[in-house]
This record gives structure tokens, C-alpha cells and sequence, in this order.
């Protein structure tokens, strides 16, 4: 791709998805999310293949129905209000179009079929961008209106969304699909406590974040795949081997990790609002994902296939792309949870 045209894509993406964090009008709002839309498009067909149109396709039709869907919702709360102002939701049926529109747009059950399907035929750097930068637009706005939302739905979408999944990740052997599904099951804990706790939302966003770029930068450094293509990445690439596994069990929630701090505080706040019943479900449904990344670490570690070659184990990487922040996002993505009491004074 043209360097002039990807940097202008970019730019149309990045001030996108700004004008919806920004904007308190619901028109100004659906402009930044058609932008959006509209700049990740040629990034998803940049390979120039029919897998990547089809999932490009997939994308643009999904994206659409939810914009209509947001539009539609926020004309009718204009009729009953007669304002455009996204923080005067009256209007029950508005307020579940948009709940409706919101969630289609983060992939949440059951309108998570898109995100495996999309993720999976595009790149890796395109899978990167649509499971992180495009969810913090959709988290914005559901952050802002909450309290006017239907949190019963809300909080049903958000069990399903953690269930289904763990229950879609178990038979996949794609690295894709598993970190879409993954993704899927942390975007049903993010608004499962928007109902509690927004702020938590914002802390467990700014850990799943880190931690899935982190795994996709080093799937991209070993162009890995598929779990067996992970299995035989341990006689080349060790050490990347050992990090990628040890950020997989984070994702999984695995203590002493990072990944486990957003679950247990989450079900912490649940708990203080004594609901029992919903974080039980949640954290036995959170042993899924963990399920099927321990399921992956067994398979590289401990069931390597024989190496046909008798040099020694290569311990330093061959000539990479450096890059300067990847020590950074590693420590990230797996020490965080020793800070945990520092963080948890601060709140």
C-alpha cells in the first residue's frame, strides 16, 4: 500500500474514532463511526485476496446494520425529546436499539459471529487493529450512557458473550479465531461491570489491550498461525516461544499473572454489590479460555515434535525488525498483578 494513502487512512480512523469518544451529539457521533468503518475497510482488503474481501465484506455489513441501527435509535429519541444529546435517553425502545447497535458493533453475543470469521481472513496487523482500536468507540459511548441503558440486557449479553467464548475457542486449532473468541469473552467482563463499576471497564481495558498486542507482535515475529505451527516453533525460536506461551496463560486469566487482575477485581466489585449468583457463573466460565490456553502451552512444551536437525537450540533471533517496545508490553502483559495493592490504594 501506498505510504501516502496508509497514512491517510489512519489518520481518517484515528479521527474517527476521536470524534465519537469526544462528541456528545448523536449525529456527530454516527459520522465518526461511519469513518471509521469507512478508513479500516482497504487496511482489511490490503492483502488482495478473496479470504480477505469476504472478511471485509462480513465487516461492512455488520458495521452497517449496527450504524443503522444507532441512527434509527437516536431519530426516535430525538422524537420524544426533541434533542440530539446522547445523555437524554427517555425512550425504552431508543435506549435498547442502541444497546442493540453498541453491542453488535464490540461483537457481543449474540451478534459475535463476524469477529472469528473477520479476524480470521485478514492479516495479522488488521487483526490487531480490529480487536483493539475498534473497540474503544463502542466502550466509550456504552461507558457515557450506562445508567440510561437496559442493564438487564446488558448483563445477559455479557454471561453469553464470556460463554460462548470458552465454548467457541475449545475446538479451534487458528490462532485467529482463538484470540477472536478470547477477545469476545474479555468484552463480555469489560461491560458485564459497566453496571457496578465503569472504572473497572477503563482498568480492564487498558490491560487487555497491551496484553493482545503484545501476542499478536509476536505472532507476527514468528508467523505462526495455527497451534501446530506454534509446536514447531520451539527448536527455531525459544525464548519467543516461551514469552508467547507464558502471555497466552495471561490472556487466560492464570495467576500470578496479569490477565488475573481485572477477574479478580472484578468479581470483587460484584461481590461488594452482593451479587453472588452472576461472578460464580462468570469465573467458572472463565475456565474455558483458560482451558484451551493451557491446552496450547501442553501442546508447544510438552509434546514437542521431534526435531530432525542435531545443531543446537538457537537462543538468539535471527536478523528481526526491531522493536524497541516489545520489552515493555512483555513485562506489561505478565507483572503487572504484583502492583495490584499499589493499585487498588490508589482507587
Amino acid at each position: 500500500m501506498n505510504p501516502m494513502t496508509f497514512s491517510l487512512i489512519m489518520a481518517t480512523m484515528i479521527l474517527g474514532t476521536l470524534l465519537v469518544m469526544t462528541s456528545s451529539h448523536w449525529f456527530m457521533v454516527w459520522v465518526g463511526f461511519e469513518m471509521n468503518m469507512l478508513a479500516i475497510i482497504p487496511l482489511l482488503t490490503k492483502q488482495h485476496n478473496p479470504r480477505s474481501t469476504e472478511a471485509a465484506t462480513k465487516y461492512f455489513l455488520t458495521q452497517t446494520t449496527a450504524s443503522m441501527l444507532l441512527m434509527m435509535a437516536a431519530t426516535i429519541n430525538l422524537l420524544y425529546t426533541g434533542h440530539w444529546s446522547i445523555m437524554k435517553m427517555v425512550n425504552p425502545t431508543a435506549s435498547t436499539m442502541i444497546t442493540l447497535a453498541l453491542t453488535m458493533k464490540l461483537g457481543l453475543t449474540p451478534f459475535h459471529l463476524w469477529v472469528p470469521e473477520v479476524t480470521q481472513g485478514v492479516s495479522l496487523s488488521s487483526g490487531l487493529v480490529l480487536l483493539t482500536w475498534q473497540k474503544l468507540a463502542p466502550l466509550t459511548i456504552l461507558y457515557m450512557i450506562t445508567p440510561l441503558m437496559n442493564t438487564t440486557l446488558l448483563m445477559v449479553m455479557s454471561l453469553l458473550s464470556i460463554a460462548v467464548g470458552g465454548w467457541g475457542g475449545l475446538n479451534q486449532t487458528q490462532l485467529r479465531k482463538i484470540l477472536a473468541y478470547s477477545s469476545i469473552a474479555h468484552m463480555g467482563w469489560m461491560v458485564s461491570i459497566l453496571v457496578y463499576n465503569p472504572t473497572m471497564t477503563l482498568l480492564n481495558l487498558l490491560i487487555y489491550i497491551p496484553m493482545t498486542t503484545t501476542i499478536f507482535m509476536l505472532l507476527m515475529t514468528s508467523s505462526a498461525t495455527t497451534t501446530t505451527s506454534m509446536a514447531r516453533m520451539w527448536n527455531n525460536m525459544p525464548l519467543i516461544t516461551m514469552i508467547t506461551l507464558t502471555i497466552m496463560l495471561s490472556l487466560g486469566g492464570l495467576p500470578p499473572l496479569t490477565g488475573f487482575l481485572p477477574k479478580w477485581l472484578i468479581i470483587q466489585e460484584m461481590v461488594k454489590n452482593n451479587s453472588i449468583i452472576t461472578p460464580t457463573m462468570m469465573a467458572l466460565l472463565a475456565l474455558l479460555n483458560l482451558y484451551f490456553y493451557t491446552r496450547i502451552t501442553y501442546i508447544t512444551s510438552l509434546t514437542m515434535l521431534p526435531a530432525t536437525n542435531n545443531t543446537k537450540i538457537k537462543w538468539q533471533l535471527k536478523n528481526q525488525k526491531k522493536m524497541t517496545c516489545m520489552p515493555l508490553m512483555i513485562t506489561a502483559s505478565t507483572l503487572i498483578l504484583p502492583m495490584s495493592p499499589m493499585m487498588l490504594t490508589l482507587d
